[in-house]
């Protein structure tokens, strides 16, 4: 009877050893109560947890990828659109993603869709359309502040669509042609701006040259005889009737 008990008590200390081992991988962290009450941060690698005094939860410290839902955002110009992220963060004080809230995965993932709707929501349209980037960092700086009371660190927030309807699509691309049209009238006009004042300027010099004028009018002359499909009567300037007397003349004396 006493082997047997000895036996018994061996194997009963064996079997409590063995339920007291715990391994902790390398991004794991132990949380351990004493008896209800917060004791210390283990892990990683093996560690002692006595039964029945001893309380471990386990927490991830690797980063965490978080798919906040589509949510309906009202713009501050009055558009309504859905849009959709990922938040990237990741557990750096297990003690207090523990101690401070009761599930801090659910915390983060309610607290990321009112932080969406609300940044959101006090940028226009072309903003949300345009800026993501900067809209990105404001929400993830927002969501950083509000979660480092539960030891969570936010590295990331990116806005992945932002979905409109058909209605304000058409509106958009209306909107995008009347820019392309008024660029286009705008160019035109600054084109023709400037041909006007390279041909006021080249008229100022042609008429400070009476010999420059004339040229130019031979030029005209020798480009238009270039086309013979129809006949064309130009008249002569008075100044080259003189020229060609005054030649006739000197060859007269």
């Amino acid at each position: 009877m006493f082997e047997f008990g000895g036996l018994g008590a061996f194997f009963l200390v064996l079997f409590l050893i063995a339920a007291s081992l715990r391994i902790l991988r390398e991004y794991e962290r132990g949380v351990i109560f004493m008896l209800g009450r917060f004791w210390k941060v283990k892990g990683p690698g093996l560690i002692l947890v006595i039964p029945g005094i001893q309380q471990m939860v386990k927490v991830d410290l690797r980063i965490i990828v978080l798919d906040v839902p589509t949510q309906d955002v009202i713009s501050r110009d009055n558009v309504s659109v859905k849009v959709n992220a990922v938040v990237y963060f990741r557990v750096v004080d297990p003690s207090r993603a523990i101690l401070q809230v009761e599930n801090f995965m659910a915390a983060t993932s309610q607290l990321s869709q009112t932080t969406l709707r609300s940044v959101l929501g006090k940028h226009e349209l072309d903003d949300m359309l345009a800026e993501r980037e900067r809209l990105n960092l404001d929400i993830q700086q927002v969501l950083d502040s509000q979660t480092d009371a539960w030891g969570i660190k936010v590295s990331n927030v990116e806005i992945k669509h932002v979905d409109l309807d058909e209605s304000m699509i058409r509106a958009i691309a209306k909107q995008a042609e009347a820019e392309r049209e008024r660029r286009a009238k705008v160019i035109h006009a600054e084109g023709e701006l400037q041909a006007s004042e390279k041909l006021l300027a080249a008229a100022e010099t042609l008429s400070r040259t009476p010999q420059a004028m004339q040229l130019r009018y031979l030029q005209t002359l020798t480009a238009i005889a270039s086309d013979k499909s129809s006949t064309i009567v130009f008249p002569v300037p008075g100044d080259l009737l003189n020229l060609f007397r005054s030649g006739d003349g000197g060859g007269k004396a």
